[in-house]
């Protein structure tokens, strides 16, 4: 939250905080072509750390630098830096979860790791807004940027078993970085459900990565709410992927991967449409709780199932190819939904966004994400 409302407080522009949010998937997907390399190559409990100091470094260059001037460059150099190291961090992070639980308990230790984090997230908008509101934005970031120093320190005392390592080198290995990436795409390619699942989550990534975005700008700008009501706003939109944890396991056990999946996204669509109508940040807050949730459900799963299907040795570079494929139009969505919002208003393009993602969500209906059966049988899709 923190850095959107450092952009706004600068330059009062929707299409700038826009362009902030695209540049750190523009580094994302930059990183993903050797990231899943990178992991599957080198201890992943380092790497994990080393993402984390990195993070905490850059983070902390903003408050320092914004007591004595407060250029907007600088801003626009960490984003990015900082968006590599999340997504190695994210792609090392959803690899060991293997190594650390039995098989079978992979989409309830996944949905542990979503409602930590969104317990925690509950109180980080929160907090960003008080503190913004007495010592401005930049102070948060300061704030954010100890945070990464704490789990770098946690992630230390985490046992992670050692992954099982091949012996000898495929194809792809000797082909070098640009293979190995391809080995992962391959994978995805020939999954009957990942392959689907990739190709919708690319569109429904391009509508929904500037949402939060539209919502500061539609409680700040349009309804004239100050930062800590946002920031009490994001934070009620957390608890919502808190619920999600506690009940993902069951629902992808009762409904299975394709109707949890699909019904994720078309209630997330819905929701999205309500936002646009919405004049009361209660009922804003509500809504970005009920998006939240739909969104966690159909991660989760989404996540298990690579986990499942994957092979130990492969699963970095699938995850990175997954990651790196499905985000591609992320910065244009977040240029594109933010120009709209700027030109049209918040309400116009909510309405737009939530009957596409409907659309798109319903559209794997007629995929193997349709097709495939309860629990953990899609793992045998492939």
């Amino acid at each position: 939250m923190a850095i959107p409302l450092l952009v706004l407080h600068r330059t009062g522009s929707v299409v700038q905080m826009g362009l902030v949010t695209g540049l750190t998937g523009v580094a994302s997907i930059v990183t993903g072509v050797f990231a899943g390399v990178l992991v599957d190559r080198v201890d992943r409990r380092r790497l994990l750390m080393v993402a984390d100091w990195a993070r905490c470094l850059l983070f902390a260059l903003i408050p320092l630098v914004w007591l004595f001037a407060t250029p907007m460059w600088l801003v626009y150099a960490v984003v990015p830096a900082a968006g590599v190291f999340m997504m190695l961090f994210q792609v090392a992070y959803v690899t060991v979860v293997p190594a650390i639980v039995e098989p079978g308990q992979i989409t309830r230790a996944n949905g542990h790791l979503f409602g930590t984090y969104a317990a925690a997230g509950a109180g980080g908008p929160a907090l960003a807004g008080f503190i913004a509101s007495a010592f401005g934005p930049a102070a948060a970031i300061g704030i954010d940027s100890v945070t990464f120093a704490f789990s770098a320190i946690g992630i230390a005392f985490v046992k992670i078993r050692p992954a099982r390592r091949v012996t000898t080198r495929d194809a792809a290995e000797r082909a070098g970085v640009r293979g190995e990436f391809l080995a992962g795409v391959r994978f995805l390619w020939a999954h009957p459900v990942l392959r689907p699942l990739t190709v919708l989550l690319s569109l429904l990534t391009f509508l929904t990565y500037g949402l939060t975005d539209l919502i500061i700008f539609r409680l700040k700008e349009e309804l004239g709410h100050p930062d800590s009501t946002v920031g009490f706003v994001l934070a009620a939109g957390t608890l919502g992927a808190c619920l999600a944890s506690f009940a993902v396991a069951r629902v992808r056990e009762r409904l299975g991967f394709g109707v949890s999946w699909i019904g994720a996204f078309v209630l997330c669509g819905a929701t999205v449409l309500c936002v646009g109508l919405s004049g009361s940040a209660l009922v804003v807050g509500v809504l970005a709780a009920v998006i939240l949730f739909c969104t966690s459900i159909a991660g989760t799963c989404s996540m298990s199932l690579r986990q499942e299907v994957t092979p130990g040795h492969l699963l970095g570079r699938v995850t990175a190819a997954f990651w790196t494929t499905h985000s591609a139009l992320g910065p244009l969505g977040a240029a594109a939904v933010t120009a709209a919002a700027a030109g049209a208003g918040v309400t116009a393009t909510c309405l737009g966004i939530g009957v596409s993602v409907v659309c798109v969500a319903l559209a794997g209906v007629v995929t193997g994400i349709g097709r495939s059966r309860a629990g953990h049988a899609a793992a045998q899709d492939v």
